[in-house]
């Protein structure tokens, strides 16, 4: 009885130990993003005013605005979830769904998993090599969209197979039993209970375009252009991209510090209100099936 005892407290010992180790690491991550943030708030919201938002980069970009590369990043980050979404929901439904368990499906879920911790210039590199000079599409939105498209996919893939897991057998059991086909059973059951963990897929994937710099700087991203886009076979300017010219390769690079500053607290607010919408129609969604 005593060694039952003493095991008792042992398990509860270590899980208040294991709560607390998880506490603070939420926590540390929470500083490090105030940190940060306010970092930047702090040095870039002298630089947000109507122009800088509204007017292209002016005199060698040490004036002006960011309007094409909001536009830019805009348009990269909706094209790529847009290409990327249908595309990595269908496969998770296969994966899921119809694929039969055993060796093949085990090495194609692996390989997804490799994918997805591929470093970004990686697939910068196979958008150049293959959208950009092999289909010769060259550097334009196209290239980018496709390149953030597949880069996107394993995320995609991952989080949507985790809703569908996530959905109860009984649900598929019941529509079988009022007399539903297999196809029935996923678009009318299956797929509107995965909704939103297939928005959180969404929110990743967008977060995750619209905030890279390697992908689009060798497949759709140029130096300066003032327009803005009227196809997609335009050069764009992108604010990840621009953040990196003008901190890196600009020809004024202290005068264009507070610029620089302003562009990074714009994407993050971009990033954020994106997310943001998301998240809002997500939990909409979750108290809308409650």
């Amino acid at each position: 009885m005593k060694a039952k005892i003493q095991h008792k407290n042992l398990r509860k010992i270590i899980q208040q130990a294991m709560f607390f180790i998880f506490r603070m690491a939420a926590a540390i991550n929470g500083i490090c993003l105030l940190l940060i943030t306010t970092f930047i708030v702090s040095n870039g919201w002298h630089a947000i005013n109507w122009t800088f938002l509204t007017q292209p980069p002016m005199d060698s970009m040490t004036k002006g605005g960011i309007l094409p590369c909001i536009v830019g990043t805009f348009c990269l980050g909706l094209g790529a979830i847009a290409f990327s979404l249908p595309i990595g929901v269908s496969s998770a439904i296969y994966l899921n769904e119809y694929a039969a368990t055993g060796k093949v499906l085990r090495m194609i879920r692996f390989g997804i998993n490799n994918l997805a911790g591929i470093p970004s210039v990686v697939f910068g590199l196979f958008g150049l090599a293959f959208f950009v000079i092999w289909m010769k599409i060259g550097v334009s939105l196209l290239a980018g969209i496709l390149t953030l498209g597949i880069m996107t996919l394993p995320v995609i893939i991952g989080t949507t197979e985790e809703a569908l897991k996530a959905v109860p057998n009984s649900y598929r059991e019941a529509s079988f039993g009022l007399g539903a086909t297999k196809s029935q059973t996923i678009f009318r059951v299956v797929l509107p209970a995965a909704l939103p963990g297939i928005l959180t897929g969404g929110i990743l994937g967008i977060s995750r375009a619209a905030g890279e710099t390697a992908p689009i700087m060798f497949t759709a991203a140029v130096f300066f252009t003032p327009d803005l886009p009227s196809s997609i076979f335009d050069e764009i300017m992108a604010l990840p991209y621009h953040i990196y010219v003008l901190a890196t390769a600009g020809t004024e690079i202290e005068a264009t510090r507070h610029l620089q500053y302003g562009t990074a607290l714009v994407l993050i607010t971009l990033v954020l209100g994106m997310n943001l919408i998301s998240i809002i129609y997500r939990s909409w969604l979750r108290r809308k099936m409650i």
